[in-house]
């Protein structure tokens, strides 16, 4: 699977799944648009994959003008945008009955309002050269919640509907939107916090790398509007 001189936009690229995923384009020949709010992390990396790269930090991308600043850093570099994948996210846990409700804001803006306006700010890109894949992360528990996920479901599941209503929107001018769902992932920092978990049922990021670059590619052009589990032997 080639990309070579695709242009891809990765948002997150700071963190282990962003990091993972630009790894898995840089490797594939892909020139890469990296995007997160801390710059130094996105310097390193841009100088570790050695392809050509854009680094945009700070960008807000719960913010309209944020998402405008990640397209337009790519369209000014290279003059398209191919593909974008979105790792944009948090994660937090809180009880209905005990304090989940001042999480709502947090969450919905981090995971799904940032889906919703960086799939606007792609979209006339892609639309007006009749191409494009978009890939957003949502999460197993955007399929069924758990205790202590009331808020961190309802907002991946958000990310699941915006994946489907964009899917639909722009099918006929060549775009694709599909969302992944990561199961727990293999990060020091997740080890740290479940130091007594079974390690080796969750997903490695760089097998989450390979997901998404399949998904940004021209090859996947059959699948569409889909949430795809990627939990590894955590299913």
């Amino acid at each position: 699977m080639s990309m070579n001189n695709n242009i891809v936009i990765v948002t997150g690229a700071a963190g282990n799944l962003g990091a993972a995923i630009a790894e898995a384009l840089a490797g594939r020949g892909a020139k890469l648009v990296l995007a997160d709010v801390r710059a130094e992390p996105l310097h390193e990396l841009a100088a570790k994959l050695a392809v050509e790269s854009v680094v945009v930090a700070g960008a807000d991308v719960r913010t309209a003008d944020g998402c405008t600043a990640v397209a337009q850093a790519a369209l000014d570099r290279f003059g398209r945008i191919d593909a974008l994948a979105n790792t944009v996210g948090t994660f937090k846990m809180a009880d209905v009955s005990a304090d989940a409700a001042q999480d709502w804001g947090l969450l919905m803006d981090l995971n799904a309002l940032s889906a919703l306006r960086l799939s606007q700010a792609v979209l006339p890109a892609m639309r007006a050269q009749g191409y494009g894949r978009i890939v957003h992360t949502a999460a197993g528990a955007a399929l069924k919640s758990f205790a202590g996920a009331a808020v961190y479901a309802a907002s991946k599941a958000a990310v699941l509907r915006i994946t489907e209503a964009v899917a639909q929107e722009n099918k006929a001018a060549g775009i694709t939107c599909n969302a992944v769902l990561p199961g727990t992932i293999d990060t020091p920092q997740n080890r740290a916090a479940m130091p007594d978990a079974d390690f080796s049922t969750w997903v490695a990021p760089a097998d989450l790398g390979a997901v998404f670059a399949f998904l940004a590619s021209a090859e996947s052009g059959a699948i569409n509007g889909a949430g795809i589990s990627a939990a590894g032997r955590g299913v």
